[in-house]
């Protein structure tokens, strides 16, 4: 018996891989979202820094933290910014990574499962159209449910 061997990463039916498949590009997707939004905060970090770096370091400024506007320096605030905009672009950076590797594991899924894409007028993502006795899974597109 197949399931007696114990992986349960292994999907029995086609039912069981376009779940694990829509999951995968589900996850795939939220990374880039995460990447996108962190992207859009090392920008805005950017932006303050270029705005205050050339004012006078004991000059008075407004910090959020945590929900409360604190009152500082700029020579206090300032390092603290750039700590942060650094912080932000390595998190991105291991993001990338993590995509990366996930999208490598969805093409070995596909790849195993002969997962095709069927696209909207009813092509096929690959446009070679081998007939033979090899079955896959096909998919519809990401929002389709």
């Amino acid at each position: 018996m197949a399931g007696a061997e114990g992986d349960i990463r292994e999907p029995m039916n086609e039912q069981a891989i376009a779940n694990v498949y829509a999951s995968m590009r589900n996850e795939i997707n939220q990374f880039y979202s995460k990447i996108t939004e962190l992207e859009m905060e090392v920008s805005e970090h950017s932006l303050v820094i270029n705005a205050i770096k050339p004012l006078d370091p004991s000059r008075r400024c407004y910090r959020m933290i945590g929900g409360v506007l604190v009152e500082r320096t700029i020579r206090e605030v300032l390092p603290a910014v750039q700590r942060n905009k650094e912080g932000l672009e390595e998190v991105i950076a291991r993001l990338n990574e993590a995509s990366e590797k996930k999208k490598k594991e969805l093409a070995e899924f596909e790849a195993k499962y002969k997962i095709r894409i069927r696209k909207g007028d009813g092509e096929m993502k690959d446009e070679s159209k081998k007939e033979g006795n090899a079955q896959g899974v096909l998919v519809g597109p990401a929002g389709s449910n």
